[in-house]
């Protein structure tokens, strides 16, 4: 089965995704680490970011390998591994601007439902990213928005850095002005159609975790008639 896990900045996303994947032994997804690694390579090249067009073209020629092994992750971009790399805050500063390129958008798209296609055979994947449910894999059998108030999510975010490696100023930009510039190209605010949605505001990973699971199993269940609706 696919199971997309939708959200903002700081809700929890990846966590979460990784967390289900290995309870029910499935492969995980991060969408947003191709991105990150786009956003590398175009830096570790010198290129405007806000050439569309040359991005565009990295993008396309980019060697890119992503593990979907959720409890061993790793990101290697044209043989060199940035699996530490594109969380740094230059990353995080500038992902926006490759996560707008609609032609970057084409490219990564393509990519990752090349990876939830191998996926299958294996048992099924847990996606995450921003646009799961609405674009990458219309056809999950379970479709997931997961959301956190914006104070919630910026001490997510700040606990997941190491002390002091971005200011306050850098951390709120990391969440609220990059979710405001990614809604301009992905609807990832409002749950799909079909979609459940899920306040981890008050709730512990853990438990996010348990309630995403247990939707899976119930998924996973039900007759055709009753996932197609």
């Amino acid at each position: 089965m696919i199971i997309a896990v939708d959200g903002p900045s700081g809700s929890g996303k990846s966590s979460t995704a990784r967390g289900v994947a290995t309870r029910l032994g499935l492969r995980f997804l991060d969408t947003g680490a191709t991105y990150r690694a786009v956003t590398w390579s175009a830096l570790e090249r010198g290129l405007d970011l806000d050439d569309t067009a040359a991005v565009a073209d990295r993008a396309r020629e980019l060697t890119l390998d992503i593990s979907t092994d959720p409890t061993r992750q790793y990101v290697i971009a044209d043989g060199v591994d940035v699996t530490a790399a594109i969380r740094e805050p230059r990353i995080s500063e500038s992902v926006s601007k490759i996560a707008t390129n609609l032609d970057v958008r084409a490219e990564l798209i393509q990519r990752q439902r090349a990876i939830i296609d191998d996926a299958q055979p294996t048992g099924g994947i847990v996606v995450e990213g921003r646009d799961i449910a609405t674009v990458v894999a219309t056809d999950a059998e379970l479709k997931v928005l997961l959301t956190a108030d914006q104070e919630a999510r910026l001490a997510r975010r700040g606990a997941e850095l190491a002390a002091g490696a971005v200011t306050a100023e850098q951390l709120r930009d990391q969440i609220v002005r990059r979710d405001a510039d990614d809604a301009t190209v992905s609807q990832f605010q409002v749950a799909s159609d079909g979609a459940v949605t899920i306040d981890s505001t008050h709730l512990s990973l853990e438990e996010v975790i348990d309630v995403i699971s247990r939707l899976a199993k119930e998924a996973e269940a039900a007759p055709p008639r009753d996932r197609e609706s």
